[in-house]
Parts: structure tokens; sequence; C-alpha cells
């Protein structure tokens, strides 16, 4: 599991915040919102759903409620893309304003609309909790998202999954694996496919990665340092798997940036601090940023 993860306090993004602490982030408006994943709380742990977050600085903790803070881009801009962001943490923590918020807003200004996910943590102490139940309610939120496409004006066919280091374990656990919804589920929402239509991974951990896909996996942009080990051996894998898959994929290796970078915002190498850059390039580059034609959000 996640061995790197360096402890101290994360800066957030001066495109997030240009604040330190969770506490001065703006209450949800009209274009971000809290979803609880399921109404009643996680299936088999509904008595703890009323049970506090603990959040102080970059992360959060104590997460029994899991849920989805939407960002949606305005109309004029919007492009009918959606984006679910999985913050890392090592299982320990949700990183959340800068691996969370910060993305969700970037993503908004370029007209996608995003959705930044608090998940349970498997490896909190005291923690009832298991990486699996984690990657549900990655599952959870995709399968949400997708359910209301219609409501936030999105392409139902055009919904990614971003994961930053543990959370790119949980991409790679949902995305490599059985994605197809239950038709008999009771819940309408467990009828939808959770299959991310694209998806983005930035330093991520190495659990979640198959020796072999089963199937041609979805067009993915990769990002990590070669100096942070780890993460970087995970990429090489993966681009391994997909050259094998005859799969759409695009990787950035930088020489320098070791772990934990986010944004870029914490870093002084110029490859680093522009890495959002390139994503731009790369979601212009596939269509991902060219307004689709979906029916209007509804009010």
């Amino acid at each position: 599991m996640l061995t790197w993860m360096r402890a101290g306090v994360l800066a957030v993004a001066a495109l997030c915040l240009g604040a330190s602490a969770l506490a001065q982030q703006p209450a949800p408006g009209p274009e971000d919102q809290v979803i609880h994943l399921w109404a009643r709380g996680a299936p088999g742990f509904e008595r703890l759903r009323n049970e506090p977050e603990q959040a102080q600085d970059w992360w959060v903790r104590h997460i029994n409620n899991p849920s989805v803070t939407a960002f949606l881009p305005s109309p004029d801009i919007a492009t009918g893309t959606a984006v679910v962001i999985v913050p890392g943490g090592g299982h320990q923590n949700v990183v959340f304003p800068p691996e969370g918020v910060a993305p969700a807003l970037y993503f908004q200004h370029l007209g996608v609309a995003a959705f930044a996910l608090k998940y349970r943590l498997a490896h909190e102490e005291g923690s009832p909790y298991t990486v699996e139940d984690a990657a549900n309610d990655v599952r959870r939120a995709m399968r949400l998202v997708r359910s209301r496409a219609h409501e936030w004006g999105i392409d139902p066919n055009r919904i990614g999954l971003m994961g930053w280091s543990a959370g790119g374990e949980l991409a790679s656990m949902v995305t490599y694996n059985n994605t197809d919804g239950d038709p008999h589920a009771r819940d309408p929402i467990d009828r939808v496919s959770c299959r991310p239509d694209f998806q983005i991974i930035i330093y991520p951990g190495e659990h979640g990665v198959p020796d072999h896909l089963a199937t041609k996996p979805p067009p993915a942009f990769f990002l990590a340092a070669n100096d942070d080990v780890g993460p970087a051996a995970t990429i090489s894998r993966l681009l391994a798997l997909y050259r094998e898959a005859g799969a759409s994929a695009e990787v950035h290796l930088y020489a320098q940036g070791s772990h934990a970078f986010n944004m870029g915002d914490r870093s002084q190498l110029r490859t680093i601090h522009s890495w959002p850059d390139r994503l731009t390039d790369w979601m212009t580059d596939s269509g991902y940023l060219k307004k689709a034609t979906v029916a209007p959000p509804s009010h």
C-alpha cells in the first residue's frame, strides 16, 4: 500500500482558496453542493452516518457518510463533460482541499462539472472500514453522477475519474474490474455502470493494478515524478498494460518533483508548477472540452 505519503501541512492551491484551513472554505452555493452517496448512510454502516467528520488544514478524517461536493460550471461554458475526483491521503486522510477542491475548481473553470469525493478511510486508527469499502464509495459516486447526468447537463458517456495517490489506487480498483451495474438492484443508482469514460491518474499507489486487462480500458492521462519511485513504477506498469491492450494513454513522467505536489503549487520546479497545463492540452486534444450535444440541465 502507500508507504511514501509524506506528512506535513499541504498548502491549498491559489487556484483553490488561497487559505490553508478547511474551515475557511466558502459555504456551498449555487455552483457547488454536498451530496451524500446514500440517503441513509453507507450500507451496513448506517448507524454511523451522523458521526461528524474531523477536518484541519489539508485533511479530512472520520468520514462515515461519504459524499461528493459538486462544482458545476456556468451554463455558458459548460462542455457536458464531468469528472469524479478521488483525493489521496494514504487511506488515513482525505487530502480534500488540495486534491479535491483545487482540481474541482480547475475543471469548473474549463467548463467541466467536477465532483470531489470524501470516502471512507481504511487505515485511519480505529476504522471499521476496508479499502474495498472505499472503492465502493468511488463506484457509487460514479453511478450517482451518471444517474443524474440529465439533471446536471452532463453527457453520460463523458464522465471521467481522477485519482491521486491512494485515490489512484481506488481508481484502478474501479476501472479495471467489473464496472457494470446490477440490473436487478433495488436502488436504481446501483443499476448504472460505474465505468469511467476516461481517467486521470496522478502519482498513484500500486494497489489495484491487475496483471493483465480483461477488457480494453478507457483513455488515460498518467502523471508522476520519476524520483517518486513507487508511483513512477506504477505508471510504468499501467503504460505497459495499455500498450498491450492497444489503448490510448498519455504519460508525463517528470525527472524531479517527488510526491504530493498537488496542482503544482507546492513545487518551485517549472515543469511541476505548470503540469495542469498538460492536462488541459490532453483534454482539449481528446475532445473533452468541446461542447457536447446534451439536454440542458433541469432546474
